[in-house]
C-alpha cells in the first residue's frame, strides 16, 4: 500500500477555535437584544424618537425638503435614508415615515404627506413611488439649531457620513406624540398628549424644581389622542403617571338622535385610539347576525372628509342606552390603552413616571441651549477678532498698502503684515482679501457698529453660560413661542366614572401614632389619644396585647405619609399611613403578615415615615445600620414603586440584621448607639452612596458582647436623649459627642448599671417636644422633653417612668407637644405618679 503523506497546515491558514455553544448563544442573543433595544425599537427620552424616525427627519433636513419647498417623491426620501443611514428594509422605513404623516396616528404631524397615506379603516398607504412628502412645520422645531453642534454626531454604518445621536427637539416630543414599540423582552406604549398642557407642565417644573407628580398633573389632565374619544375615569391616568404603567379605558363619543315612527339611532363621531373603524363596524354587524345584540335594524358608515359618522339605526321602541352599553361591553367602541412609559435614558431602557420624562427632557434642553450658546460665542469671538484686524488695517492703511505693493508674493506680504502690526493669521488673510471699496469712511463706521454689536452679543453669551437661570428662561421663552404657534384645544374628553374618587381625597389629614408589636400586630390611632404627663407618671394603656406580646416600634406620621417597613432580612415594603387599619386605644390591631407579603421568619425591624411634603429629588437618601455595626446609604429614589413582594434594601451577613433606617438630605450627621452605652457620631458623606443590593461599610467598631440598637440623624445644635430599659434617661448636648470618622469605637453615651439597665434608645431632640415611652406590656407614657434633666455623657440619668420589676422600656418616639387633654374613658386607665418619683 502506498504511504499517505500528511501535510501540515500552513501557518497563515485559519484554525477552528473550540467554543461552548451555550455561551456563544448567550453572547450572541444578548448582542442582538441590545441592538434591537437601543438601535431599533425604543425611543430616546430626550427627543421621543426611534432611530428610524430620527434618520428620516435628518435625511429630509439634509435634502432641504422643508415646508416652504415643493413635495418630493417618498421613494427619494426612503432611498436616501436606506443608502445613507438605515440599511434595512425599504417597506419598514416607508411605513415609519407614513405614520409620522397620518393625522389619526400622530397627534402633531412631523411629515406632511401628499397622496394616499392610508386611513383609519386600516387601508394601507399607496406605494412609495406614488406618494410625496415633505417636513411639517413642527419637524423644523425638532431639528432647530442642529447645525450649531447642539447634539453629538456619530458615523453611519460605513463610516462615510455623520448622523445625530439625538435631535435638539425644542418641544417634549415623547409626551406630545407618544411612542410604541416591541423590543426583546420589553415593550413601550406611551400615549400622546396635548401640547399646551405638556408645555405648561414643563414650565411649572422649571419654576418649581421641587414640584411633585401631583403638581404636574394639575397641568397635564391626561392623554390626548388624535382620534378624540373619551377617557373613562382618572384612576388609570394616575397609575400611569405615578408608576409608568397603567390601563387607560377609552370610549367612543356617540350621540342618540331621534328618527321618525318612534325610532332612534346611535351616531358615533369619534372612536378610541388605534381602533380600526372598518373592523369595528364588521364586529357590530356580526353581533347582530349572531343575535348577540338585539334592536339594531341597520348599520351605515357615513364618514366623509368632514369627519367620522357611524350610524346605528334601532328598531321601534328599543332603548338606545341598553344597546349602546351592550356594544361598549362587547366591541371596541370601548377599549383600553395599556400604557408602558419605557424609554432609553443614557442608552438604558427605563420605565419612567411623568416627572422623570419631563426632568430628562429639561436636562437635554439645558445641554442643547448651552452648546448652542457656546457655538454662537465662538463664532462671535472669531468674527470680532477679524473686525479688530480690519480696523487696525484701516488705521494704518498707507503702511498696509506700501507693504503689500512692495511684496513679491502673497506669502511675503502676509508675513510682513503679521510682523508689522502683530496680527494673527486669520486677521492677515482678511486684510489681504479686503476690497478697496471698504476703505471708505462709511465702511469703517459699519465695521465699528458691527464690532460693537458683537461685543454686546459676546457679553450676553458669557452671561448665559454662567447663569443656569438664564438658560432656563430661554427654554421657557422658546416653549412659549411653540405653544403660540402650534398649540390647540384638547381632543379627548375625560369623564369621571360614577362613584370614582381618589381615596386619598377622602382621608382627613391627621397626625397618627403607628405601633408594631413583637408578634407583628400593627395599628394606627390618633396622636391626641395620649395626654402629656409629668415625668415619673404611670402612663395610659396604649393597647391590649396577647400574652407575652409587647410593643416594639412606634412612629408618628400624617395619614397621607408613606411608611416604609424594613425587615430584619434586609427587605423593604411600603404603605400609605391610611392603609393601616385604625383601631381603638386598647385594640390589638391587624397582623402585619395580612398586610405585607412577608416570608416565613421575616419580621419588621424598622419603620420610617416619608412625609408627603418631601420634595422628589435625588439629594435625599436612606441610611441603614445593622446590629453588627455596618452602615449603608442608598438614594431614596431607589425605593419608589415598591412591589407587593418588596425590594432588597441591604445585603446581610449571617448572624446580622437590619436595626434602623433614617432619612437624610446629603449633609446630615449620623449617630449610632449600642446597648452597652457607647455612641459614635460621624458625617453622612463618610458613607458613599450604594445601590440597594449591597452590604455597606463599617460604622462602629463593636466589642464582642455589644450590638448596635439605634441609628439617628443629629445636628450640632441638638441635644441627645438617652433612654434605658429600666425607665431612666437624660439629655446631653450633641457637641459632647465629638465628631469623628466612621469605624471608630465611639464614646460613652450613658453610664450603665443594674439600676438603669441597658441602653434602648439614643435620640436627638431640639426645642419643645413630647416623649412617648412604651413598655413591653403596652403601657405608654407621654411626657415633655423639657422636664428631663440635662446631664453629662458619663452619668446615669434620672427616672422618667416608674415601671415594675417585670416591665422594660422597648419603644421610644418623639411627638409635637400637645395640651393636656384626654377623654373620660382614657382617664380611667391613668394612675397618678407617686410623690416620691425621682
Amino acid at each position: 500500500m502506498d504511504e499517505i503523506e500528511i501535510i501540515a497546515p500552513h501557518q497563515d491558514e485559519p484554525r477552528l477555535t473550540p467554543t461552548n455553544i451555550e455561551e456563544e448563544m448567550k453572547k450572541s442573543f444578548i448582542s442582538y437584544a441590545m441592538a434591537v433595544i437601543i438601535n431599533r425599537a425604543l425611543p430616546d427620552v430626550r427627543d421621543g424618537l426611534k432611530p428610524v424616525h430620527r434618520r428620516i427627519l435628518y435625511t429630509m433636513h439634509e435634502l432641504s425638503v422643508t415646508p416652504d419647498k415643493p413635495f418630493r417623491k417618498a421613494v427619494r426620501v426612503v432611498g436616501d435614508v436606506l443608502g445613507k443611514f438605515h440599511p434595512h428594509g425599504d417597506s419598514a422605513v416607508y411605513e415609519a415615515m407614513v405614520r409620522l404623516g397620518q393625522d389619526f396616528t400622530t397627534r402633531y404631524l412631523l411629515i406632511e404627506g401628499q397622496g394616499n397615506y392610508g386611513s383609519v379603516d386600516g387601508d394601507e398607504a399607496a406605494a412609495m413611488r406614488y406618494t410625496e412628502a415633505r417636513m411639517a412645520k413642527m419637524a423644523l422645531e425638532m431639528l432647530a439649531d442642529i447645525d450649531k453642534e447642539t447634539v453629538d454626531m456619530y458615523p453611519n454604518f460605513d463610516n462615510t457620513l455623520m448622523q445625530p445621536s439625538v435631535l435638539p427637539s425644542r418641544f417634549p416630543n415623547l409626551l406630545v406624540n407618544g411612542s410604541s414599540g416591541i423590543a426583546v423582552g420589553m415593550a413601550t406604549n406611551i400615549p400622546p398628549h396635548n401640547l399646551n398642557e405638556v408645555i405648561d407642565a414643563v414650565v411649572h417644573l422649571i419654576d418649581h424644581k421641587d414640584a411633585t407628580i401631583d403638581d404636574l398633573m394639575l397641568h397635564i389632565k391626561g392623554p390626548d389622542f388624535p382620534t378624540g374619544g373619551i377617557i373613562l375615569g382618572k384612576s388609570g391616568i394616575w397609575e400611569t403617571y405615578r408608576t409608568g404603567r397603567g390601563r387607560i379605558v377609552t370610549r367612543s363619543k356617540s350621540e342618540i338622535e331621534p328618527m321618525t315612527a318612534n325610532r332612534q339611532r346611535i351616531v358615533v363621531t369619534e372612536i378610541p385610539y388605534q381602533v380600526n373603524k372598518s373592523k369595528l363596524i364588521e364586529k357590530i354587524a356580526d353581533m347582530v347576525h349572531e343575535k348577540r345584540v338585539d334592536g339594531i335594524s341597520d348599520i351605515r358608515d357615513e364618514s366623509d372628509r368632514n369627519g367620522m359618522r357611524i350610524v346605528i339605526e334601532l328598531k321601534r321602541d328599543v332603548n338606545p342606552n341598553v344597546v349602546l352599553n351592550t356594544l361598549y361591553k362587547h366591541t371596541q367602541l370601548q377599549d383600553a390603552f395599556s400604557a408602558i412609559m419605557l424609554a432609553l435614558v443614557n442608552g438604558e431602557p427605563r420605565v419612567l413616571n411623568l416627572r422623570d420624562i419631563i426632568y430628562y427632557y429639561l436636562e437635554h434642553q439645558k445641554e442643547v441651549i448651552t452648546r448652542r450658546t457656546r457655538y454662537d460665542l465662538e463664532k462671535a469671538e472669531a468674527r470680532a477678532h477679524i473686525l479688530r484686524g480690519l480696523l487696525i488695517a484701516l488705521d494704518h492703511i498707507d503702511e498696509v498698502v506700501r507693504i503689500i505693493r512692495s511684496s513679491k508674493t502673497t506669502q511675503i506680504a502676509k508675513a510682513a503684515l503679521m510682523e508689522a502690526f502683530e496680527l494673527s493669521d486669520a486677521q492677515t488673510l482678511a486684510i489681504l482679501d479686503m476690497r478697496l471699496s471698504r476703505l471708505t469712511g462709511l465702511e469703517r463706521e459699519r465695521i465699528e457698529e458691527e464690532l460693537a454689536e458683537l461685543l454686546k452679543s459676546i457679553d450676553y453669551y458669557n452671561q448665559v453660560l454662567a447663569n443656569e437661570w438664564m438658560v432656563l428662561d430661554i427654554i421657557k421663552n422658546e416653549l412659549a413661542e411653540i405653544k403660540r404657534k402650534f398649540g390647540d384645544a384638547r381632543r379627548t374628553a375625560i369623564e369621571l366614572i360614577d362613584g370614582e374618587i381618589d381615596i386619598s381625597d377622602m382621608i382627613q389629614e391627621e397626625d397618627m401614632v403607628v405601633t408594631l408589636t413583637h408578634f407583628g400586630y400593627v395599628k394606627r390611632l390618633p396622636k391626641s389619644t395620649y395626654r402629656s404627663q409629668g415625668r415619673g407618671g404611670k402612663g395610659v394603656s396604649g393597647m391590649s396585647t396577647r400574652e407575652e406580646d409587647y410593643v416594639e416600634q412606634l412612629v408618628v406620621a400624617n395619614t397621607h405619609d408613606d411608611i416604609l417597613f424594613f425587615t430584619n432580612r434586609g427587605r423593604v415594603y411600603g404603605l400609605k399611613c391610611y392603609e393601616i387599619g385604625e383601631s381603638g386605644r386598647t385594640a390589638r390591631g391587624s397582623a402585619i403578615v395580612n398586610i405585607l407579603q412577608l416570608d416565613g421568619g421575616e419580621k419588621v425591624s424598622a419603620m420610617i415615615t416619608i412625609p408627603q411634603s418631601l420634595p422628589e429629588n435625588d439629594s435625599h437618601a436612606l441610611v441603614m445600620a445593622t446590629s453588627r455595626g455596618l452602615v449603608k446609604k442608598t438614594l431614596l429614589s431607589e425605593f419608589r414603586n415598591l412591589r407587593s413582594r418588596g425590594l432588597i434594601s441591604i445585603i446581610l451577613r449571617e448572624e446580622d440584621e437590619l436595626i434602623g433606617v433614617e432619612l437624610t438630605d446629603g449633609e446630615s450627621q449620623i449617630m449610632l448607639g449600642t446597648q452597652n452605652g457607647m455612641a459614635i457620631r460621624f458625617r453622612e458623606d463618610n458613607v458613599r452612596e450604594m445601590g440597594r443590593a449591597s452590604m455597606g461599610v463599617r460604622g462602629i467598631d463593636l466589642a464582642d458582647d455589644d450590638r448596635v440598637i439605634t441609628l439617628s440623624v443629629v445636628s450640632p445644635d441638638d441635644k441627645i436623649l438617652a433612654i434605658t430599659s429600666l425607665g431612666y434617661g437624660k439629655v446631653t448636648p450633641a457637641e459632647e459627642y465629638r465628631l469623628i470618622s466612621r469605624g471608630g469605637k465611639g464614646v460613652i453615651a450613658i453610664s450603665l448599671s443594674e439600676k438603669n439597665g441597658k441602653l434602648v434608645s439614643l435620640l436627638p431632640v431640639s426645642g419643645a417636644q413630647d416623649l412617648l415611652l412604651m413598655t413591653d406590656d403596652g403601657t405608654i407614657i407621654r411626657t415633655s422633653v423639657d422636664t428631663i434633666r440635662e446631664c453629662g455623657r458619663s452619668t446615669q440619668g434620672v427616672r422618667l417612668m416608674r415601671i415594675s420589676d417585670e416591665q422594660r422600656i422597648v419603644a421610644v418616639s418623639l411627638a409635637e407637644p400637645e395640651e393636656e387633654a384626654i377623654d373620660e374613658s382614657a382617664a380611667a386607665d391613668i394612675t397618678a405618679a407617686p410623690d416620691d418619683s425621682i
